[in-house]
């Protein structure tokens, strides 16, 4: 039964929680009341996004060691694009943290996006939800590296750090991407190869407050993250984010954000493609077919 695996998970017994993701996920029987009680956790949620091959794998993997360094624990979810066979994830990233999925601090787990546009997990709310119940005192989560659908994690994370690299393209094609209106903190990696100091120069002239209007001075940090350059200044802008607070109006756009999605997911359970391709098919048989029609009938 649910309430068995409630107490084990907020119990801190790993095992459960990874039942638990298994059982919100698939939506097993009893999800929902599983859901709704649990119990309230403010783990601080920091969300990793940016473009494909800008090395967040890596970046995840130097930030778990400087977590776990201040004897803190961390849950990872590693959102991995989905293989066009069995759906599943295509977990290659995940060998660059190979070394910390027995770590006792330490608690990974790898997600197929399920063609989520946003480079996100369909249900990673719950799933953020759950890792809060279980009592980490950090969440990370990745998201695949989709380019100009990253934006849903701002509407997730309390801190969002966007990893660009200085061939990534020019500024204008960052900022096109929506990536420059949902970061807190930016980091350019892979920095020791040419041309990176001129591309810090301009993202943080286009991030100034005079560009960016009601915005603080958002960091811009260097980093070589495969050789460990630069986490250590990430990691404290991060805590330094965190302690500024959130309690502000785009603090609530966001709750709001995370309210709309939950919502529209539940009103959505019941609505099924397969039903309405047959429903349009019967409606196309009875005579002319007006899809506008078709969905004010079918929706009352």
């Amino acid at each position: 039964m649910w309430q068995e695996l409630l107490r084990e998970l907020t119990a801190g017994n790993r095992k459960a929680l990874a039942r638990s993701i298994s059982l919100v996920e698939n939506e097993r029987e009893g999800y929902l009341q599983f859901l709704a009680s649990l119990p309230l956790k403010t783990a601080p949620v920091i969300g990793l996004t940016g473009p494909p091959g800008a090395g967040k794998s890596t970046i995840v993997d130097g930030l778990i060691a400087q977590i776990t360094k201040e004897g803190k624990t961390v849950a990872v979810l590693c959102v991995d694009p989905s293989s066009p066979f069995h759906l599943g994830a295509v977990l290659g990233d995940r060998i660059r943290m190979s070394q910390w999925y027995t770590h006792p601090q330490v608690f990974i787990r790898s997600l197929a996006s399920r063609g989520a546009l946003g480079g996100l997990h369909p249900k990673i709310l719950e799933l953020t939800g759950l890792l809060q119940a279980a009592a980490f005192d950090y969440i990370l989560v990745e998201t695949v590296g989709v380019g100009q659908s990253e934006v849903e994690i701002a509407g997730l994370a309390d801190v969002t750090v966007v990893a660009l690299v200085p061939e990534g393209g020019d500024e204008v094609q960052t900022m096109k991407a929506g990536l420059m209106e949902i970061g807190n903190i930016f980091v350019v990696n892979k920095s020791d190869r040419p041309g990176a100091d001129a591309y810090v120069g301009n993202l943080r002239l286009m991030l100034a407050p005079a560009f960016q209007g009601h915005r603080a001075d958002i960091p811009v940090i260097k980093t070589v993250a495969s050789e460990g350059q630069g986490l250590p200044e990430l990691f404290a802008a991060i805590r330094g984010q965190l302690q500024a607070g959130r309690q502000n109006d785009r603090h609530f756009w966001l709750l709001a954000e995370r309210a709309y999605q939950l919502i529209q997911k539940a009103r959505m359970q019941d609505v099924s493609k397969a039903r309405l391709k047959e429903a349009i098919q019967q409606a196309a048989l009875d005579g002319p077919f007006n899809l506008y029609q078709f969905i004010h009938t079918f929706s009352q």
